[in-house]
């Protein structure tokens, strides 16, 4: 059976502590049940300072942007991280997206605390999103491989 594509959709790819366990422990537990679209991967380090040190990054944010909807929109699923007090803004927009482009999300949230409306498990909206795509929100990276792979 062939894998799905599945775009990452996280904020891992900011900070040092959220990197390490992005490429040492989620994409390689992913990579079990699906094909990785992460985009953390469309845009390189160098390309970034480069366009600082010409004073371009507006325009390479146009052109993150893009790659990743050209990603979204190529990818048969998506899978949102969903950690933290409160949800990335940009992962919460991919979330959006990808429902409005039809797409099945599945959201990983092994953070404890209560973040969003009472009876959610996160913001309401997001969580409707996630459900009504036909996919839910796991509690582990275990319990998510199983909900991707069925």
């Amino acid at each position: 059976m062939k894998k799905p594509k599945a775009y990452l959709a996280s904020p891992y790819g900011f900070a040092e502590s959220t990197k390490y366990f992005m490429e040492k422990v989620y994409v390689p537990a992913l990579k079990e049940v699906v094909e990785i679209i992460n985009p953390w991967d469309l845009t390189s380090a160098k390309e970034v300072r480069e366009a600082v040190n010409k004073g371009e990054l507006g325009k390479l944010n146009k052109e993150i942007g893009a790659r990743n909807k050209k990603a979204i929109d190529g990818a048969d699923i998506v899978i949102a991280a969903l950690d933290g007090q409160e949800i990335d803004s940009g992962t919460a927009s991919e979330i959006g997206y990808a429902a409005g482009r039809g797409k099945k999300i599945f959201g990983y949230r092994s953070d404890f605390r209560q973040t969003g409306e009472i009876e959610a498990r996160i913001n309401l909206q997001v969580e409707y999103f996630i459900k009504s795509s036909g996919g839910d929100i796991a509690k582990s990276l275990t319990q998510l491989k199983k909900m991707v792979h069925n």
